[in-house]
């Protein structure tokens, strides 16, 4: 493995490349991406930059800088999801990038860095919020490399007043990310680990330290602080509902992060056996350096089990300090191999490891015969291609765990993704999609709607994603008080025809056009997550000709 610096970086950004930016758009937005999209939408169409808004509800619960970030690409080139996913892919590369950096001045090795990186874009969690817009990839992101530049003062002597300051600046915009989560769940395991068993001097860093700590509360909290002196009932109530949230929404058992290990995807059981620090810890060459990774690994899964909300996307931090543990595996393993001291049960256990990956890439070819050529969904010669490619990392795989070769595995591994990033991404999407997809994205381009209001009945279930589909808020309508919106036309969404929605009072005062019924159902129908929930009859309501 090369090891000169530009040569990784070379390395690492085309693997980013494929990893999170080829076809990024072929999967549907989800809740949270609409979510985020819509309020970044609002920014820029109702200039409320320093108050978003979501359907035209206050959203102050999330920082913006990452809504800043999306409103500014709305305004670049507007209703671009492709661009939208690109900025989180930026994201998702530098959380990378920083990863090397951080590991390359851990251990003094850049071989180590490098594969560390690697294992890292190529986890489950990593790829899937770098191909989405979604905020969590921001702020641990940026946290990330405050951790860098932290550990990097501490390394060295002086003040380092740069390395300080830079630290201060992205914990900073890590708070404007996401407030407090990356601090709690990737920033204090650190510091947990790092000051227990490096014990670092703080000779000529406590007021410089002092400073980064300055700089990070000016740049997270100049934006609470003007919320509380301009809107400060709304503040306080985002504030107690957030807080509320983390106790009582999603309260899972505090084992119910057991399963951890299946955020990294292919890297699983690596991770697993990379884990078992009694069997390791003699072992591995950089041993303190090991210590640190399980020990910082261990501290963020024991954090994240003690907050009463879970969700398996919480995990994204775990995924780091996991990378770099797995990374001393492969390190270990090629430092021996040169020294041709490789013991058998080593020797075993890599096998074992490569050998689950290497029989994902001979069952692959199969899966894509199933699912794709023999359901018509393929041709043959773009089948026997694609069978080909996965055969010859198969091939390299096998090699790979003959003759010992870690480094082979772990590039096997990247073509495996390569493979499946440019030529099935697509495929793979449309197995899952909805055919039959009719989407109330329609009505952007109906002419006679155009600055037209959209009402729903209120009391009914309206998914905030028919809200970004259609590109403008819906919102809703007391029909009890019998009194229509004000001003006529309008369109109203709703579940049921119009003649069934409305009461004989308005019916009588109106002439009503119905526009189309859509379906904005992803998965087709006969699937668990289809619902009728995402049916809506779009109707122009108009005022009765006299």
């Amino acid at each position: 493995m090369y090891d000169k610096k530009n040569f990784h970086f070379l390395l690492l950004g085309i693997v980013c490349f494929f990893t999170f930016f080829i076809h990024n758009k072929v999967v549907y937005p989800d809740i949270m991406e609409s979510r985020n999209l819509i309020t970044a939408h609002e920014m820029v169409e109702y200039d409320n930059w320093l108050v978003p808004t979501m359907n035209g509800v206050l959203r102050l619960e999330k920082p913006p800088l990452p809504t800043w970030l999306a409103a500014g690409v709305e305004l670049i080139s507007p209703d671009n999801l492709s661009l939208q996913r690109a900025v989180a892919g930026i994201a998702a590369t530098l959380l990378v990038f920083f990863l090397y950096a951080f590991a390359s001045r851990l251990t003094n090795n850049r071989r180590y860095g490098l594969v560390a990186a690697l294992v890292l874009c190529t986890s489950f969690n990593i790829i899937l919020m770098g191909r989405t817009a979604t905020w969590d990839i921001y702020c641990h992101s940026f946290m990330l490399g405050a951790i860098y530049f932290f550990y990097k003062a501490f390394e060295q002597e002086g003040r380092q007043w740069t390395n300080f300051g830079m630290a201060g600046v992205l914990m900073g915009l890590s708070f404007l990310g996401k407030g407090p989560v990356s601090f709690y769940a990737l920033l204090l395991p650190f510091l947990l680990s790092y000051f227990i068993l490096y014990r670092p001097s703080f000779k000529k860093k406590g007021f410089p330290l002092l400073v980064m700590v300055l700089i990070c509360l000016a740049i997270s909290c100049w934006w609470p602080v003007y919320l509380l002196l301009y809107h400060r009932d709304m503040a306080l109530f985002a504030a107690d509902k957030e807080s509320t949230a983390w106790l009582s929404h999603n309260v899972r058992p505090w084992y119910y992060y057991w399963k951890f290990f299946l955020e990294s995807g292919i890297w699983s059981l690596f991770l697993i056996t990379a884990l078992i620090w009694p069997y390791w810890k003699k072992r591995v060459t950089l041993k303190k350096e090991y210590l640190l990774t399980v020990a910082w690994t261990f501290s963020v899964l024991i954090l994240l089990s003690l907050l009463p909300e879970k969700k398996t996307r919480y995990l994204l931090p775990i995924l780091i300090p996991a990378a770099l543990v797995v990374a001393h595996l492969f390190v270990y393993w090629s430092h021996q191999i040169r020294r041709k001291g490789l013991l058998n049960p080593d020797k075993i256990i890599f096998r074992i490891n490569a050998g689950v990956i290497a029989l994902v890439g001979l069952v692959l070819p199969v899966a894509v015969y199933v699912l794709f050529y023999a359901e018509d969904k393929m041709g043959l010669g773009r089948f026997i291609f694609i069978a080909c490619l996965f055969l010859l990392v198969f091939w390299l795989l096998v090699r790979s765990i003959v003759r010992i070769r870690p480094y082979l595995m772990l590039w096997g591994v990247v073509f495996l993704f390569f493979i499946v990033e440019i030529f099935l991404m697509p495929s793979v999407a449309n197995l899952f999609n909805n055919v039959e997809w009719k989407s109330i994205h329609g009505v952007r381009k109906i002419e006679k709607l155009s600055g037209v209001p959209f009402y729903y009945p209120e009391g009914e279930n309206l998914r905030i994603e028919l809200v970004y589909e259609a590109g403008r808020r819906i919102l809703p309508w007391d029909m009890q008080k019998d009194s229509l919106p004000a001003g006529l036309p309008f369109v109203l969404v709703s579940t049921r025809n119009a003649e069934e929605t409305l009461p004989e009072s308005v019916l009588d005062k109106v002439e009503l056009e119905l526009i189309d019924v859509y379906d904005d159902n992803h998965r087709p129908k006969g699937s668990r997550w289809y619902s009728d929930i995402f049916i809506k009859y779009v109707t122009l309501v108009k005022e009765k000709e006299r």
